[in-house]
């Protein structure tokens, strides 16, 4: 259990360092978000009765999924640097290489949000959350959820063009039909129907319930969020323990 806890503390700091030293994409995930925030504000404020919860969870949901790309590039980069093969072939176990890979990553998600619900309360006026463990809850699990569905995307393309593709078009999908543009019962019909499919759709439920404190409205979209993070992540951990990850296959 020493030497397990060893190599995966070496792994994490590892990752950290490399997610450090390119943080171009995580402060556009952060700054493009305000600007958002900002300028839709007296929008939302005008048209919805809970318009400043719409401008900050909006665009909070809709980057965060963006930064799919961020969780995906962590690993598809050891396969085009040709060392996810050699840390495979490590006396790391698969967990240890999995935990190192993404235990930073994770972190880079909740601190994403984190921010942006900062600036929600001091800059865009959302009332500052009555329950701070909730909303961290809410928080984690759908960093969770980001988490194990990059990682699942990353065991699949073969370039970053094509992570680049289904990042980005999977996020504006995903959080439109989600209600990050819009409230879902403003939608078009068929778009109400297909909404409760998205993550989107979960996540804006799950963050909206945490700023409230309302633990009771957290459970379902927090079981249903958790329930996809656990079968992407199953879906990745199935595809790298089977050798998907080479760097030959790419």
């Amino acid at each position: 259990m020493t030497e397990s806890l060893r190599r995966t503390g070496i792994l994490i700091k590892h990752n950290t360092v490399l997610r450090l030293r390119d943080p171009g994409q995580l402060i556009s995930y952060i700054v493009l978000p305000m600007v958002l925030m900002s300028v839709l504000r007296s929008l939302y404020v005008e048209a919805l009765d809970s318009g400043t919860m719409q401008a900050v969870t909006g665009p909070l949901v809709m980057f965060s999924v963006f930064a799919l790309s961020i969780v995906g590039n962590s690993i598809l980069l050891e396969r085009e640097w040709r060392t996810w093969d050699q840390l495979r072939a490590s006396r790391s176990s698969r967990t240890e290489l999995l935990l190192g890979k993404t235990v930073p990553v994770l972190v880079l998600l909740v601190f994403q949000q984190f921010v942006l619900l900062l600036f929600g309360c001091l800059v865009i006026g959302l009332p500052l959350p009555g329950n701070m463990l909730a909303l961290a809850a809410a928080v984690t699990i759908w960093g969770f959820t980001l988490l194990a569905i990059g990682a699942a995307l990353a065991t699949i393309v073969r370039s970053r063009g094509d992570l680049a593709l289904v990042s980005d078009v999977g996020a504006m999908a995903v959080s439109s039909i989600g209600g990050a543009l819009a409230p879902v019962s403003l939608m078009p019909g068929w778009a109400q129907a297909i909404a409760p499919f998205s993550p989107g759709y979960w996540a804006m439920d799950l963050l909206r319930a945490g700023l409230e404190g309302d633990t009771g409205d957290m459970v379902r979209p927090a079981l249903v969020c958790l329930g996809i993070g656990l079968a992407a992540g199953a879906f990745a951990t199935s595809r790298l323990a089977r050798g998907w990850g080479r760097s030959h296959l790419l």
